[in-house]
């Protein structure tokens, strides 16, 4: 289990990320800081191995104890969450080396694809380790450029498929579990023919299965189901 720490201040939208975290196999939330003092002692004691942290706190700046987290804890991995859209604190994050930076509001679909990306960033590693203590030129290429990176790519280079409809259109599949195309179309404000598409290509990926429906009359209806409801 990749154990993860959540570092915000709002105790509800706290709440709402280990919801989210913890419907991605693979992950528990091991503990909530919602402030400076919190976090440093939940830091030490804890030891995670992936903290969700935001930028903006009433005692201290979330860029400052990112900095403190990559001195002092330089074996956890840190995914910023915040409203924080400024250039500045994108690129300062970066610099500190991050693993993402996912903007609020949250979208559950965006947030899953981090964590899978991040389960496959650590397993790689883990088998590098394994086979030899070197590392090759395309290993390395591999590791800077993340697959978090080259998915998102492939997902634009995919022809008819914005990221954010997708991102949209998973995100609410995952929340109400199971939709019909006619749904998806009325609650999202797409067409019919663009939702049906967008959940094909969902069920593609293997983030969504498709089953039939049969009513009592007419033809038998398809019906999408989220893969996560599969997994509770």
């Amino acid at each position: 289990m990749i154990r993860v720490l959540i570092i915000e201040d709002d105790l509800r939208i706290a709440e709402v990320n280990r919801r989210f975290v913890e419907k991605v196999e693979g992950y528990e939330v091991i503990g909530i800081a919602t402030n400076g003092q919190e976090a440093k002692d939940q830091m030490e004691i804890l030891q995670p191995d992936l903290v969700l942290l935001d930028i903006y706190f009433p005692d201290m700046d979330g860029l400052d104890f990112l900095s403190i987290i990559k001195e002092q804890f330089p074996t956890t991995d840190v995914i910023m969450l915040t409203a924080a859209k400024e250039v500045d604190a994108v690129v300062e994050a970066i610099r500190y080396g991050v693993f993402d930076f996912i903007t609020k509001p949250l979208i559950f679909a965006r947030l899953q694809q981090t964590l899978r990306n991040y389960q496959e960033f650590r397993q790689k590693v883990s088998d590098w380790k394994k086979d030899t203590d070197q590392i090759s030129q395309a290993q390395i290429d591999e590791l800077i450029t993340r697959t978090g990176q080259k998915k998102a790519t492939e997902t634009r280079a995919v022809k008819g498929i914005d990221q954010i409809t997708l991102d949209k259109i998973s995100g609410f599949l995952m929340q109400i579990q199971e939709a019909t195309t006619d749904l998806v179309s009325k609650e999202t404000g797409i067409s019919r023919s663009t939702a049906r598409r967008y959940l094909e290509y969902l069920v593609a990926k293997g983030d969504a299965i498709a089953d039939l429906s049969y009513g009592v009359v007419g033809r038998p209806e398809r019906v999408y189901k989220s893969v996560g409801r599969q997994k509770e």
